[in-house]
């Protein structure tokens, strides 16, 4: 039941995991060494989409040795993965951006257009009612 895997799949399998593993180590040593937020946010997440996709292809290599049919059920994750984590890290950008700009960073740019500031509820009824019946 339990035969063990030719050494010509257990290499590349092996490989690949050590490779993960060295990908993982040197994002966690750029969040610990990088100053800032937005110095910590892309190479780590290049690292760790890298780490995922040695998983992903190990897994997949792996399971369909094992098996004897192609076995792509880890290809989930990484799609999953790959679809997720530019938005998170979009999204997390941005919350840092907006965070900036409230304690009035002097290194953060402005924002490229000016929104139009938008009153209450409040003052917004009144003035439609100074304005009278006809505006």
């Amino acid at each position: 039941m339990n035969t063990p895997l030719p050494l010509w799949i257990e290499l590349p399998v092996a490989l690949l995991l050590v490779t993960s593993g060295v990908f993982t180590l040197a994002a966690g040593i750029g969040v610990l060494r990088l100053r800032s937020f937005f110095m910590r946010m892309h190479p780590p997440a290049l690292a760790f989409s890298l780490s995922a996709w040695c998983v992903t292809l190990a897994t997949i290599l792996y399971f369909t040795a094992r098996d004897g049919a192609l076995s792509l059920h880890a290809w989930l994750i990484i799609i999953f993965l790959a679809i997720t984590v530019p938005v998170t890290t979009t999204l997390l950008a941005r919350t840092e951006l907006f965070r900036r700009r409230l304690r009035a960073d002097a290194e953060v740019p402005a924002p490229l257009s000016r929104t139009v500031a938008v009153p209450p509820p409040e003052a917004a009824r009144a003035a439609a009612h100074d304005a009278g019946p006809g505006a």
